[in-house]
């Protein structure tokens, strides 16, 4: 690992200072994710800024009936939030399906958005990659890729998200704020993740030296009636082949309003606008379910070896929706 200078950050503002003042540096939260990458040498800072005791670390109701959560609340603290459990339960599942319990309790919520792809070309530094080295080209696109993207990628890239709970997270319209130099922002979850195209290494629209500082979700009444189901190739411990998150709300067998996210098939989490809108206004049946599926999945464009994961997607939204439906009705 190439040698780094370390310093602990008091305060947002100074955070932000010294990263700015540094010509390659990064923000340290849990490390889950960066450090590894800098033992493998995708990543090599010559300073990491230790931003884990900021006042940043609380989950509190917003006066609208949503929830602020600050971005160093570790992983395990949000999933048991009793604010969390009872009005967004499919975040709870979500961030408990994500990973171990140790790696839960170090691992932060700004830590966990920004956490870069699992794709084995990515984290070899010997060959090629375009997100890691643009230009030099995407080997997955003719090589090892069963678990790749099958919709939004492009010949440049191919890899997945690998987050669980920003999945749960876009389904609800979370907002990301920042702070800056020149001042806080504010970008949905949604708008977060640039499109792939033939920029990959190109990741998110924050700007240069942007810290995190908290994910807000909107009031939404029907996220109390939610799940998040992920599959894995092994029971424990791995990233998702596929995930869903979805919410319905339902009165007399019709679906008023639904939300709808998928994991692991794209460079993002993805929102399924389209079997969203399939969704709402119709009769909660397995016949709606599996249209919603087929008008979402209708834009994949799967590789030679990673085709079954649109059957496997599909599957997956008809069951999580079935299962939410029915659900209510009892």
């Amino acid at each position: 690992m190439k040698e780094f200078d370390y310093r602990r950050a008091q305060d947002v503002t100074g955070a932000v200072a010294l990263l700015a003042a540094a010509t390659d540096a990064r923000f340290l939260g849990g490390g889950t994710n960066l450090v590894d990458l800098m033992k493998s040498g995708v990543e090599r800072p010559a300073l990491l800024v230790d931003v884990r005791e900021l006042p940043l670390d609380r989950v509190e109701s917003t006066a609208d009936g949503g929830l602020r959560i600050g971005a160093t609340v570790t992983n395990s603290d949000l999933a048991a939030h009793p604010d969390v459990r009872r009005r967004y339960p499919a975040l709870t599942q979500a961030v408990l399906a994500g990973a171990s319990g140790q790696l839960r309790n170090m691992a932060t919520v700004g830590g966990n958005l920004l956490q870069r792809t699992r794709c084995g070309y990515f984290t070899d530094v010997s060959g090629p990659c375009n997100k890691r080295v643009p230009g030099s080209g995407c080997p997955a696109v003719a090589g090892e890729h069963h678990n790749h993207a099958v919709l939004g990628a492009s010949d440049h890239c191919v890899a997945v998200h690998p987050s669980d709970m920003g999945v749960a997270l876009t389904a609800f319209d979370a907002q990301v704020r920042y702070e800056t130099l020149d001042g806080p922002g504010e970008v949905p979850l949604t708008d977060l993740y640039l499109p792939v195209g033939d920029t990959p290494h190109r990741e998110t629209a924050l700007p240069p030296g942007a810290l995190i500082t908290h994910i807000t979700l909107p009031p939404a009444p029907l996220a109390a009636h939610s799940r998040y189901r992920k599959v894995r190739e092994r029971a424990s411990y791995a990233f998702a082949i596929g995930s869903v998150a979805a919410a319905l709300d339902m009165k007399d067998g019709h679906i008023r309003e639904a939300r709808l996210a998928l994991g692991a098939v794209a460079s993002r989490p993805w929102r399924a606008r389209a079997a969203e809108t399939v969704l709402t206004g119709a009769p909660a049946t397995g016949e709606t379910f599996a249209a919603a599926a087929d008008a979402e999945l209708a834009a994949a464009a799967p590789l030679p070896d990673n085709g079954y994961k649109v059957t496997l997607m599909r599957n997956l939204m008809v069951s999580v929706l079935t299962e939410l439906a029915e659900g209510d009705a009892r």
